[in-house]
């Protein structure tokens, strides 16, 4: 079953125009659910979630600060009306191959492993149809094979300098996917050669990877927020990949496995001689998750360097991710401890009056850093990509200043040396 499954993959994936030059599609692992917990109370509005997968074949090969990347699956009926409403045979078996297949870049090996697949398993693994938005292009072309009036003349609108403003407020803003354009538009019959061409490809997402092959070692763990958002028509929309993971039940997907890469993500993992100070608001803690883990399994055969955490969500009631996990590591000697060296300090943004955020609480605890900073300590930062790693980052700076006497501009200079010398490490998402 794997065998057949990799080959329709990798054919797939090797045949679509966007990741044709991309050398090797087939997926490192096919992954087990066997955990979904949800981290936070059911009753608020965020959703985070504790994923564990597993391999049943053979052992994962990661290292903490890495990342796995998942091919989501797509809403089955949504792909079928995509298929009905183009009027494509499912079943038919296809191949695509780019207009100039004599180019140098394009490697014998990718050549040769491209197989012919079922239409319907290549619009699965490579055309994102229901969750992302077409560019403009797609409605020009549109525009050629529309035979009603009206809606060609509303397709050239949406393409032209003047229809700019009336398609972002139509498209991007509400994130219409290519299945709600093509049915707004229904005279619109687009030829499957520019649907292959132009449909936004169902691309992998990635997650850091929250769990240490040391303490499980055929074993990944995730830390996923559940995505979604009101859109100004107040349509609800969710994330693809990570509510499709948040709908699987581990005890009825015992069958199903999940095609996955393991790729080296932005944290490259640190000595155990190695002071840290880690800085994770948020769903930012998954890495750092890992990285405890893994130091308390070394601390078991070995001296190892002290730990600073920074966490940070808004209430410790409804949102305090692995609260358990990070306070008994702070506890009876753990990693986090501060008769080790170490230490947990956590900001609640939203359980007083005047909100507190992590650089807060760095700020306070700012000898503690400079003393860490002056053994030799790696700084990582985690989360989103928002204002955290600035505001994180200009945090830094003031306590460097503050601590060691120096200007701001040299305090600055300082971490991006410290960068430079493998000891200043940022990861962020939005």
């Amino acid at each position: 079953m794997y065998l057949e499954t990799e080959k329709v993959i990798e054919s797939a994936l090797s045949m679509s125009p966007v990741q044709f030059y991309y050398q090797n599609k087939k997926p490192h692992y096919f992954l087990k659910m066997i955990t979904n917990h949800q981290l936070t109370k059911p009753s608020q509005s965020r959703d985070v979630r504790h994923f564990e997968f597993e391999s049943s074949l053979n052992s994962i090969n990661y290292q903490v600060g890495d990342v796995l990347e998942i091919l989501p699956s797509q809403n089955p009926a949504a792909v079928d009306a995509f298929i009905r409403r183009c009027n494509l045979d499912p079943n038919c078996y296809i191949t695509v191959n780019p207009r100039d297949a004599a180019k140098p870049s394009i490697g014998r090996h990718t050549m040769n492993m491209v197989h012919p697949v079922k239409l319907k398993s290549f619009v699965e693994l490579t055309m994102d149809v229901a969750s992302a938005s077409p560019r403009r292009y797609f409605f020009e072309v549109m525009s050629f094979y529309a035979t009603a009036d009206h809606e060609k003349e509303k397709l050239q609108y949406f393409a032209s300098p003047e229809g700019r403003d009336d398609l972002y407020e139509y498209n991007q803003k509400e994130r219409r996917s290519v299945l709600e354009v093509l049915e707004d538009f229904p005279s619109v019959e687009m030829p499957f050669e520019w649907l292959v061409q132009l449909v936004p490809p169902l691309k992998t997402r990635a997650f850091s990877i929250s769990s240490s092959p040391s303490v499980h070692p055929n074993q990944v763990h995730l830390t996923v927020s559940i995505v979604s958002w009101i859109t100004p028509f107040k349509r609800t929309r969710y994330g693809l990949c990570s509510s499709w993971l948040a709908g699987l039940d581990p005890c009825e997907t015992n069958e199903f496995h999940i095609p996955s890469w393991v790729t080296r993500g932005a944290l490259l993992r640190p000595l155990p001689s190695v002071p840290l100070i880690l800085v994770g608001p948020g769903t930012g803690c998954a890495p750092f998750r890992a990285f405890v883990e893994e130091r308390a399994q070394q601390k078991l055969t070995r001296s190892i360097s002290p730990v600073l955490f920074f966490f940070g969500c808004r209430n410790e009631e409804n949102d305090f991710l692995y609260e358990n996990f990070w306070l008994s590591h702070a506890q009876n000697n753990g990693v986090l401890s501060t008769n080790k060296g170490g230490g947990f300090f956590v900001a609640f943004s939203r359980d007083q009056p005047q909100k507190v955020y992590v650089q807060h609480k760095m700020k306070e605890e700012s000898k503690r850093i400079w003393n860490l900073l002056s053994a030799g300590a790696a700084i990582y930062i985690a989360g989103s990509s928002t204002k955290m790693p600035a505001d994180v980052t200009s945090t830094l700076e003031e306590i460097i200043m503050e601590e060691s006497g120096i200007s701001k501009e040299s305090a600055a200079k300082w971490l991006r040396l410290l960068e430079k010398a493998g000891r200043f490490f940022i990861e962020a998402w939005s």
